[in-house]
């Protein structure tokens, strides 16, 4: 596998309000813990609580709601519920606030405005008000347990959102929801003033817990704001998890104290000959910070055993095979490998992996694992006895690279499976059968680096090539023979670095692939469907458009 950044992207969508209206975030709970809806209604009605009518309530005898129109339909991923009605619109305008229903809520709501800011240039601010839904507060945490919602499916990412003449609700148990549901509130207004939204009722929740995007800056590097605005792309369409990969034979991006050279020395190339750079504990901290307030997990990636030459060349003695390494900017890959027998790899990896640990809120530690080739099997397996231990001892569930399937995975270690050979796929396929869990990347669908029909000066081949609807056309929980669908924790997009040279380049081969991919990982399988998904994704092409965004116009 030759592995190879997500750009700040989403046009953040209005939530259009006529004067003195305003963006409403809530959710179903109200302060004394019971829901804000009429236990009497039927599931999915979201009735108003009878204590208060909801803001901009639809006047009796409007007919229910029918089909969105064909012009609020852009919504990707699709959600298992989006209705539309007639009647008057709602406009986003200078009077418009943002209210959160508690103080709890006004973080998810300092968010939500300053992305509607940066869209429509209006004020939008921030108020925090228990009357934001009438009858119910913003509670941020999760429903009671045994209970779900009458107007929504259950979780902490689901939500409803609501809009009216009146204005818009979202309403949600947990946070994340909240913010969620405002991403879809941004893709229902237009990309360019008036800002007006028609009325609308979405329920959703998501398929999968865990739906990644892998950005390599180990061969391209980029620094902390670029990340942000990845981030801001990979927010937009519900990825929760920002896989890094950190390390590999062209660069070492991550400063660990105690080990000054790794960043002195190792951080000084990367492919073609560039710079480098390197993120110093603050600059990786401020980038999970920024991800965490979009509800995105980081999950920090240290490769090993193999795709370790930057480290190599810092420490030497992190080798045993008598070699002399060199600052490598290629683009080849299993040539490097850490010295298995070695006591000093153990001390290293305790160092690097403690510290990252300390680093790192999220419950993961990505050690790579893939590629090694001038290994035997038997090392392998010797040298992932001892590493996968040290995460654990540090605090953290392990992820690899599929080939840990055949080296012996401890128990709750996860798997990521990006595709090789039969013998590969049988082997995930039985430690799947034995507990361990999956997220789905196979880089014949899901690896955006991949050219789209060949020919682009961006891209690589040796997965084939990926065009929009082969990134789209595949089925996570079935792709993999002999998988069971509930081993599947979700799916990742991966962009690696070889081609890249700027953040256009990244935008090029990201967009408009990772909405296909957002929508394998979010959407129910029955919900998807290529001819609707390329009629919804062409309306978004306004957004990157008004936001700059180099896009790949391949939509075959």
């Amino acid at each position: 596998m030759q592995r190879r950044r997500a750009l700040a992207f989403f046009l953040a969508v209005p939530i259009a309000a006529a004067a003195g209206t305003a963006v409403w975030v809530t959710d179903s709970s109200s302060s004394d813990g019971n829901p804000g809806t009429d236990p009497g209604a039927a599931p999915g009605s979201g009735a108003p609580d009878p204590g208060g009518a909801e803001p901009g309530a639809a006047e009796a005898g409007e007919p229910p709601p029918g089909p969105l129109a064909a012009d609020a339909r852009g919504l990707v991923p699709i959600p298992i519920e989006a209705l539309g009605a007639k009647g008057a619109g709602w406009t986003l305008s200078r009077d418009t606030r943002v209210r959160a229903a508690t103080e709890a809520a006004r973080a998810v709501a300092e968010v939500v405005a300053a992305e509607l800011r940066t869209a429509t240039g209006l004020p939008l601010p921030v108020v925090v008000d228990a009357r934001a839904h009438a009858g119910t507060d913003l509670s941020l945490v999760p429903d009671p347990p045994g209970t779900t919602p009458a107007d929504r499916p259950a979780g902490d990412e689901a939500y409803a959102l609501t809009v009216t003449a009146g204005g818009a609700t979202i309403r949600a148990s947990a946070p994340a929801g909240l913010y969620r549901g405002a991403q879809t509130l941004r893709q229902l207004v237009p990309a360019r003033a008036p800002f007006e939204l028609r009325p609308a009722v979405v329920r959703d929740a998501p398929r999968y817990p865990y739906r990644g995007i892998m950005i390599d800056l180990a061969r391209h590097f980029y620094p902390p704001a670029e990340m942000r605005r990845l981030i801001d792309h990979i927010a937009a369409y519900k990825f929760n998890h920002l896989h890094l990969h950190l390390t590999d034979d062209q660069g070492w991006r991550i400063a660990i104290e105690g080990r000054p050279r790794l960043t002195g020395i190792g951080a000084s190339t990367q492919v073609g000959g560039g710079p480098g750079g390197f993120w110093t504990a603050a600059d990786y901290q401020g980038v999970i910070g920024y991800a965490a307030e979009r509800f995105i997990t980081v999950v920090p990636e240290i490769d090993m055993p193999g795709h370790t030459n930057a480290a190599i060349v810092a420490y030497p003695e992190l080798a045993c095979d008598g070699r002399k390494y060199a600052p490598y900017t290629g683009t080849q890959v299993g040539f490097s490998a850490l010295c298995v027998d070695g006591e000093a790899t153990y001390t290293f990896l305790d160092e690097v992996l403690g510290r990252l640990a300390e680093l790192t809120p999220g419950p993961y530690l990505h050690i790579g694992g893939d590629e090694t080739h001038t290994l035997k099997p038997a090392q392998y397996r010797a040298f992932m006895a001892r590493a996968q231990p040290i995460v654990a001892r540090h605090g953290k569930q392990l992820i690899a690279w599929h080939q840990l399937a055949a080296g012996d995975p401890v128990p709750g270690a996860i798997i990521e499976y990006w595709g090789a050979s039969k013998q590969d796929a049988a082997a995930v396929a039985a430690a799947a059968r034995a507990g361990h869990k999956v997220v789905m990347a196979p880089a014949d669908h899901a690896y955006l680096d991949m050219k789209y029909a060949g020919g682009e000066r961006l891209g690589v081949t040796w997965a084939g090539t990926v065009d929009v609807r082969t990134s789209y056309d595949w089925e996570p929980s079935t792709h993999l023979p002999g998988l069971p669908a509930d081993a599947v924790l979700g799916v990742e997009g991966a962009l690696w670095g070889e081609t890249i040279k700027s953040v256009a380049d990244a935008e090029y081969l990201l967009f408009p692939r990772i909405a296909a991919v957002a929508e394998a990982a979010w959407s129910r399988p029955e919900r998807r469907d290529w001819a609707d998904f390329r009629t919804r994704i062409g309306t978004h092409e306004a957004r990157w458009q008004a936001r700059g965004i180099n896009y790949a116009r391949k939509l075959s």
